[in-house]
């Protein structure tokens, strides 16, 4: 088993078109057919279901190709140690991030670091809470950034980097968006605008509002933080949200107020894998942010 083959096997699965695949790989169509079937012979497992023009994978194909992902990523993986070795400073940083991280803590603590460091590369990639997770685990990318730190995965590390409160977001003709703060209890009778199901933000006000004897009754649903707020300066309900989604960016007709009895708060952080060492670059930007969140407590202390 070679690792052009290998290669010519995952640009086929991905695009399941042998010629689109041999064009992405500037080969010719033949070579891409005969290293696939070679693959194929030296297995003993038909790897694709031919369908005229296009291929599928089979069922051994599809457990084939989830192995040869993390074995690409190992070598990926060993060739940027090397390549960094010389010069932690100049690498490349895969770095996940969700969404509620973008708008502030991501910008700001990459910039930070740039000054440190301008030669280093930046290759994010943005997902859901738990999409971060899964290609943490799979090697797709090394460190995430996200908020609650998860504490159950054997094969995730997570370090809290602050505390964070969610903060209620209510329409400015509401009857207490002048309020300095309010209990959550205040809002059991309101309408909620919340994201769907399976989002981990969701998850946090519906725990929340159970705690206290009610179970929020949930008008509309926004996958993205822009369009919750959005929702709710239309007047259609209220949230709650994180507050650091909310750090200077003003809310077209919306008020944020804290809210009390109880606090609603969430842990935000930086995930790294258990089974893989960082690589040199990773681990000086994870040192990075260990130092910037550490510096940034003591002076808001």
């Amino acid at each position: 088993m070679e690792l052009r083959q290998i290669i010519y096997f995952m640009e086929v699965a991905k695009r399941e078109h042998v010629t689109e695949a041999a064009d992405a790989l500037h080969v010719a169509q033949s070579a891409v057919s005969r290293q696939i079937a070679n693959l194929e012979n030296e297995l003993g497992v038909d790897l694709f279901i031919r369908q005229g023009r296009n291929v599928k994978l089979t069922a051994i194909g599809e457990v084939f190709l989830s192995h040869m992902e993390q074995a690409v990523n190992v070598i990926e993986h060993a060739r940027q140690v090397v390549e960094e070795y010389t010069d932690p400073e100049g690498g490349i940083i895969r770095l996940g991030f969700t969404s509620s991280m973008a708008a502030y803590i991501l910008p700001t603590v990459i910039s930070a670091f740039c000054e440190q460091y301008p030669k280093v590369q930046f290759k994010l990639n943005q997902g859901s809470y738990h999409e971060m997770q899964e290609k943490l685990v799979r090697g797709d990318i090394n460190m995430a950034l996200l908020g609650p730190v998860p504490t159950k995965s054997k094969n995730i590390q997570g370090t809290i980097l602050f505390h964070e409160e969610m903060v209620a977001l209510l329409p400015l003709n509401h009857p207490l968006a002048h309020a300095k703060t309010i209990k959550l209890d205040q809002l059991r009778s309101e309408k909620f605008i919340l994201f769907p199901e399976g989002f981990v933000l969701r998850d946090i006000v519906i725990q929340a509002c159970r705690q206290i004897g009610f179970t929020p009754d949930v008008s509309f649903e926004g996958e993205e933080l822009e369009a919750i707020k959005g929702l709710v300066s239309a007047g259609l309900g209220i949230s709650l949200v994180p507050e650091i989604t909310l750090v200077e960016n003003q809310i077209r007709a919306a008020a944020k107020i804290r809210v009390v009895e109880p606090e609603v708060r969430r842990t935000v952080g930086v995930i790294v894998p258990v089974n893989r060492q960082l690589l040199p670059t990773e681990k000086l930007f994870y040192d990075f942010l260990e130092e910037f969140f550490k510096r940034l407590k003591r002076y808001q202390d």
